[in-house]
């Protein structure tokens, strides 16, 4: 009969979705960003998403506080949203594009510090401790040993 699914046969399966695209967001605080400098910041932090597949966002906040020295009076924070904890971080300078060009480095060493460190944990090799008192392996050829009772 056409139109019955035959119910001996396996479904199909649809494919997995893929995970959704990440996010970059720019915000200003006490600022007022241009176009061309939040494109200028998203373009610096695609760099932060060739270390992760899996980043949700990264948030990039640049902030102007009047009450701080003029060397430190424009503050970039970052967040960066991943399985796992979250990174966070901060940078102050005396201009908004010094301070997130610190910023991007600050948070592309921290991503590559956590991704080596899940490789070295992958990667590391424990050591099995047998006590010494447990009885040889009976049966193999050249020992003498005779078999153990019961085997």
């Amino acid at each position: 009969m056409p139109g019955l699914a035959n119910p001996f046969l396996p479904m199909s399966r649809s494919p997995r979705p893929s995970p959704p695209a990440p996010r970059v967001l720019v915000r200003g605080a006490h600022l007022d960003l241009t176009a061309a400098f939040k494109a200028a910041a998203e373009e610096k932090a695609a760099r932060l998403l060739r270390h992760q597949e899996r980043i949700i966002r990264v948030r990039l906040d640049l902030e102007h506080d009047q009450t701080r020295a003029p060397r430190s009076a424009f503050v970039a924070k970052g967040h960066i949203e991943i399985r796992g904890p979250d990174l966070v971080a901060s940078v102050a300078s005396d201009s908004p594009a010094k301070s997130l060009d610190q910023l991007i480095d600050k948070l592309d060493r921290m991503l590559r510090k956590r991704a080596t460190a899940v490789i070295n944990r992958r990667q590391r090799l424990h050591r099995v401790e047998i006590p010494s008192t447990l009885p040889k392996v009976a049966g193999t050829p050249g020992d003498s040993t005779p078999p153990l009772p019961g085997i």
